[in-house]
């Protein structure tokens, strides 16, 4: 689903096939931000072109919901991403990852809250987020915007090989 919300410092818009050379050198590219992420860090902005074609291709599924995170007081400057990776059980699961020139400004638990209050709104009564044990940043992010943290588990990640500690929060409406 192609949707644009705002808050007064950021719009999360849809990612466009355009938005490769800024997504692969702000943060693709970068072993910091990947380093908890799913995906692999990119080594060639092809990659970061075929992973945003897959993304703009599945816009087309009304569940789909994928924003790419500007800031507004520098031009609408692409910083970063969150979207609903899944839904487990109906509930929905939040993704995000942001520039590391941008950490600690609280930015991603500013689009963190404006997707909540989407998502509540659109009656869901929950949402899930799970964050890697060491990524205290991402796990603060969750806390700030009302996480409570329901178990830490092991997950193997495929597309790195290897077993990680994750958090899994949830944050109820109301």
């Amino acid at each position: 689903m192609k949707l644009t919300l705002e808050t007064d410092r950021l719009r999360l818009r849809p990612f466009r096939l355009d938005d490769a050379e800024a997504m692969f050198s702000r943060w693709a590219s970068d072993d910091e931000v990947t380093k908890y992420l799913t995906w692999p860090t990119h080594t060639d902005v092809e990659q970061t072109r075929a992973l945003l074609a897959r993304w703009v291709a599945e816009y087309e599924q009304p569940e789909r919901l994928n924003f790419a995170i500007e800031l507004k007081e520098e031009g609408d400057r692409l910083i970063g991403g969150i979207d609903v990776v899944r839904y487990d059980e109906g509930t929905p699961v939040i993704g995000y990852n942001l520039s590391r020139a941008y950490w600690g400004r609280g930015i991603m638990t500013e689009a963190c809250r404006r997707v909540l209050d989407y998502l509540f709104s659109q009656g869901f009564e929950a949402v899930k987020i799970d964050a890697i044990v060491e990524n205290a940043g991402s796990n603060r992010v969750i806390q700030k915007c009302g996480g409570e943290l329901v178990k830490t588990e092991t997950e193997h990640l495929k597309l790195k090989d290897r077993d990680v500690s994750v958090n899994r929060y949830i944050v109820k409406t109301g």
